[in-house]
């Protein structure tokens, strides 16, 4: 129940560290998995001391048991060791300190680890952490590279002298961490976040030598899988040798066998560049040489073609076949022009004889009324009518005399 305080009524140090211990032991026994970091076994005493920490976390706790209890597995287990443990959390008032009564210690095997650990990595990968669509592509000459190793270790020594060595202008961001134990995790974690943070780091190497499968748990930390998993720059995982795998390589956008191999695939080698440079420049000299001369033979017989050794020839060729036909053109269309005229000089004979004015010049006169209209028929007038006489040079005015019919 919550407690009613208040500054002038506050309890004292004794009655909070009472009710804290009478919280405490309603807990009742439960089953705790850790790392043992501290043990400490006195001689003719009957309880064994020892510190329980969280491998993921900066987390532990005090554990007392009975010397039985321990000596059960004192011979498969030491500092380092994980271990399982039934104890029941005590709170001890006069120094306000919890620690674990353990009353049974089991130790955590090579096989159940693995087994864990797979389950962990189905887990992972069930999220898409392991997604080749996810990992990032390395540049092809880092200026900066993060190195995360132990510190004088030989996983740093080969690292920095072979990457060196194949290009000695590289530099490296080193951070020397725990590799093993139960304070590896929490370091090599916060490293990785410092050097992806850092403005410049092209590259990270995560490197560490070979070891037991125990040594290389905490590369296979899901707190650290998650961290390698957000990191923004890439990360290559040089973990112990080429059959250790730990969960860091699956998560890493490179996965090198060995610290050397990893200076090997993250730095280029400058004689081997040097010798592709200089490869790349003779074949584009030989391309350039190859297209030149094409060219020039495809100028040369250009050239050879008689159109372009003379190239009025085809004009002086053709000239006398152009006046040619200009002549028979001429021709042709004189002999059209001459027809032509002959055939409307006789088509204007016809028409001019055939015209009533050719008919009038003969001496013929044509007869019209008043209106007009001309007389073709005696019947068409009347004795005494006047009429319109038309000849070749006029007309003049004409009167009907006599009987129609008859004489005029």
């Amino acid at each position: 129940m919550a407690l009613h305080t208040s500054a002038d009524a506050p309890l004292p140090v004794g009655e909070v560290s009472r009710l804290i211990g009478g919280w405490i032991d309603r807990l009742g026994s439960v089953w705790v998995e850790g790392q043992i970091t501290q043990l400490s076994r006195r001689p003719g005493a009957g309880v064994v001391f020892l510190t329980l920490r969280d491998p993921s976390h900066d987390i532990s706790v005090s554990v007392t048991c009975y010397r039985q209890v321990f000596d059960a597995i004192a011979d498969v287990v030491s500092e380092g060791a994980r271990v399982v443990v039934h104890a029941k959390p005590e709170w001890y008032a006069p120094r306000g300190q919890l620690s674990l009564r353990a009353t049974e210690m089991k130790p955590v095997g090579v096989g159940e680890l693995l087994a864990r650990l797979e389950q962990l990595k189905k887990s992972l990968a069930a999220e898409g952490l392991f997604a080749p669509e996810r990992k990032k592509a390395l540049p092809f000459l880092p200026q900066l590279i993060g190195l995360v190793c132990g510190r004088a270790s030989a996983a740093e020594r080969d690292v920095l002298e072979n990457a060196r060595h194949r290009w000695p202008a590289v530099r490296f961001e080193v951070r020397n961490v725990a590799v093993q134990g139960v304070h590896a995790v929490p370091q090599v974690v916060q490293a990785v976040k410092e050097l992806d943070a850092m403005e410049g780091v092209d590259v990270i190497v995560v490197a560490r030598g070979g070891g037991s499968v125990e040594d290389l748990l905490p590369f296979s930390d899901e707190q650290l899988v998650r961290a390698v998993a957000s990191c923004r720059t890439p990360v290559v995982s040089a973990i112990g040798h080429e059959p250790d795998t730990p969960l860091l390589d699956y998560v890493a956008d490179l996965r090198a066998s060995t610290p050397t191999d990893a200076a090997k695939k993250v730095v280029p080698d400058v004689g081997e560049e040097y010798e592709r440079v200089r490869w790349l420049r003779d074949r584009a000299r030989r391309c350039v040489e190859a297209l030149v001369e094409r060219e020039e033979r495809g100028l040369a017989h250009a050239l050879a073609r008689p159109s372009m050794e003379d190239p009025h020839r085809m004009i002086d060729e053709r000239a006398d076949q152009v006046a040619s036909l200009l002549d028979r053109g001429r021709r042709c269309l004189g002999h059209h022009l001459d027809r032509a005229v002959s055939e409307l000089t006789h088509t204007h004979a016809r028409v001019v004889a055939l015209s009533p004015a050719a008919t009038l010049q003969r001496g013929y006169a044509v007869l019209q009324k008043a209106d007009g209209h001309v007389v073709r028929a005696p019947g068409e007038v009347t004795a005494g009518e006047p009429l319109r006489a038309r000849v070749a040079e006029g007309e003049f005015a004409v009167r009907v005399d006599g009987t129609v019919g008859g004489d005029a």
